[in-house]
């Protein structure tokens, strides 16, 4: 992937409304983004007028607080609009006077991003912005007129027709093309003088569509939030690495493919970077662990540039990591919007301890995410009920918990507590853990797993409270969705109601006040070496 912009340096992307004080820019940005098309970039009022009759849909993304690319948007009536229109014809010949609340199309207007952002995938925020945008609105889909910009190379050979399909069959190279067909939109007639001056497409345009699949003709349009949430779990096989840049290759390539079907989560496992640690196998068994944790601080940082280039949420699994000569067992939640926040295994198992010299840390708390809250339990930790309680009463909705176990029997411990506390505390648990065998690497020998997604059991839910399970002992991903609107019809009409059943006149659970801080006093920007 190349990128004009070093994504070491990206603090915050953040998706924003446009407000009219962003004309500036704006317009500085459409000048660099069509410099082969001369006063190519909309005016003051254009914007303004925009803004004014469709808040929602005219979106920008900032990049450490500068305008990084844009999305405008209108909402038509299709019924009403000539299926040969030209641009000018769809906008009301530039006033948007076409623009109805009581349409039932999302018609894109213009995406641009500045050139030095490009490689970081915003674009694709943009197109998914514009799609849920269309889900919540309940709109039948998203057209818009594409440009193909590459046609007047082979105009004189082939028809516009023609060209598409070698761009689709992947004979002629079209970026703009190949990106609107790879966010699932798909042609449905060419339009002949769509863009007047458009001399690259001879003025020719593609319109493209994506049909909203959630579309219901009878809903009265209310606006709501979104709550289906896609995960997408790494069972990781273990295997021996070159060096850093190797294993990271690896963790890119399911990054990549699980943000390619639109998860909004990634879970990696518990200490699936131990394959590192086979260059200190002649050390002893503590030293090595702790040359091991030398790799945290830049395998996190790689991990958030990799959440802000692909657009996702990601679980790093879990990592050593030595803070004050002390040896803790952490992971980091990796926000797509550029944020970090730590996390602790709390409940060190008896062997770590031993062999290790590890110890427990002391934070419990929840994560608020894009997606809602979610909880994270490291392994043994969701052997103890009383933690997940604890996050279920911040009102965690989804519970991620990245493990290791090397046989069946340990796996078992882990698969069935983790069913428990989906059930008892009415939310979704994810579990994902690494396969296979790693020679030469004492301690880390064998690996036994099945990734799964549980559920509550009721009748909103599947009846054996599994939502999705990987084939055990085999290197997958597993992508599941879940529906968070179903926990809150769960909790108010369940035929089990365990959080309101509970008797809390005669039993409580009490956090320390100390769990509240992580005891290890890490500051989060320590992994990101900006």
């Amino acid at each position: 992937m190349e990128t004009n912009k070093d994504t070491k340096s990206i603090e915050n992307i953040e998706l924003v409304f446009l407000k009219p004080e962003d004309y500036q820019e704006i317009k500085e940005m459409m000048i660099e983004t069509y410099s082969n098309m001369p006063n190519a970039y909309w005016k003051e009022h254009h914007i303004k007028t925009l803004i004014s009759i469709f808040h929602e849909g005219q979106v920008g993304i900032r990049v450490d607080n500068e305008l990084a690319g844009c999305a405008l948007s209108i909402i038509v009536d299709y019924d009403k609009v000539d299926s040969k229109h030209t641009y000018r014809e769809i906008t009301g010949n530039y006033s948007f006077k076409t623009h109805t609340s009581k349409g039932d199309i999302l018609y894109g207007i213009d995406v641009f991003i500045r050139p030095k952002f490009r490689g970081l995938r915003l674009g694709r925020r943009l197109y998914d912005y514009r799609k849920e945008l269309c889900e919540r609105l309940n709109l039948k889909g998203i057209v818009f007129g594409g440009r193909i910009p590459n046609y007047h190379q082979y105009s004189d050979v082939i028809s516009p027709k023609e060209y598409i399909d070698k761009v689709k069959n992947k004979d002629i190279h079209d970026p703009v093309l190949n990106f609107q067909l790879s966010n699932d939109f798909h042609p449905a007639r060419i339009l002949q003088g769509y863009l007047e001056g458009d001399k690259d497409s001879n003025e020719y345009a593609v319109l493209l569509e994506w049909d909203n699949v959630y579309y219901e003709k009878s809903s009265d349009q209310a606006a709501f939030k979104k709550s289906i949430i896609r995960l997408g779990l790494i069972q990781w096989q273990m295997r021996l690495y070159n060096d850093f840049n190797e294993l990271m290759q690896q963790v890119e390539y399911f990054v990549d493919a699980v943000s390619g079907y639109r998860c909004d989560f990634a879970l990696f496992p518990e200490f699936f970077n131990a394959p590192l640690m086979s260059d200190y196998n002649h050390l002893a068994e503590p030293v090595a662990i702790r040359k091991l944790a030398e790799y945290t601080d830049r395998i996190v940082s790689r991990f958030s540039e990799l959440a802000i280039s692909y657009n996702i949420n990601i679980i790093t699994g879990s990592m050593p990591e030595v803070v004050d000569n002390s040896l803790y067992n952490v992971g980091y939640l990796c926000k797509r919007d550029g944020g970090i926040e730590r996390f602790e295994k709390l409940h060190v198992t008896p062997d770590e301890a031993k062999v290790w010299g590890m110890q427990g840390g002391s934070t419990i708390k929840t994560f608020d995410t894009d997606c809602g809250k979610i909880g994270i339990l490291i392994c043994y930790d969701v052997e103890f009920p009383e933690l997940s309680r604890i996050l279920a009463d911040e009102g965690m909705n989804i519970l991620f918990v990245p493990f290791l176990t090397d046989t069946q029997n340990g796996y078992s411990r882990v698969r069935n507590c983790a069913q428990a506390r989906a059930i008892e505390n009415e939310c979704y648990v994810a579990i994902a853990g690494s396969v296979g065998n790693l020679p030469k690497v004492h301690n880390m020998d064998i690996q036994y797993a099945q990734s799964m997604v549980f559920t509550p059991c009721d009748f909103s839910f599947p009846t054996n409270g599994i939502k999705a399970e990987a084939t055990p002992n085999t290197e997958m991903i597993l992508i599941a969705e879940v529906d968070i609107d179903s926990l809150r019809e769960l909790n108010q009409f369940g035929s089990v109601r365990n959080l309101k059943d509970r008797r809390t006149d005669i039993y409580s659970i009490i956090r320390n006040q100390t769990s509240e801080s992580s005891g290890a006093n890490i500051p989060v920007h320590k992994v990101l070496n900006h």
